[in-house]
């Protein structure tokens, strides 16, 4: 169950940080409160999943799930470039989350 919290929790913390851009510098009412409202369901699971997840490999993941979701946000949404170097880049990360997972 922890790894299934964690999960949804580096999803959450790519929602807050996509509604952090949308806030304008937290001067929009709805984006603004989407972010706080997802960074603290974010945090909880988070805290949630790192009783049982070693902390180490529980925050890589949950910090490797919300960059690569955000920069794939990024890309899909906001039009930013998915160049061949950005996608290996962020293969790169995929693979270091995955072997954290496996050899923990």
């Amino acid at each position: 169950m922890a790894w299934v919290v964690l999960v949804l929790s580096g999803i959450l913390e790519t929602v807050w940080a996509a509604a952090l851009g949308a806030s304008a510098g937290l001067s929009k009412l709805r984006p603004s409160l989407l972010f706080f409202g997802a960074l603290a369901a974010s945090m909880a699971g988070l805290a949630y999943a790192m009783r049982t997840i070693p902390i180490g490999t529980g925050y890589a993941v949950w910090v490797g799930i919300g960059a690569v979701g955000t920069a794939v946000y990024g890309m899909a949404v906001l039009g930013e470039p998915a160049t061949v170097p950005r996608m290996l880049c962020l293969l790169l990360i995929v693979a270091g989350v995955v072997g954290l997972k496996f050899l923990h």
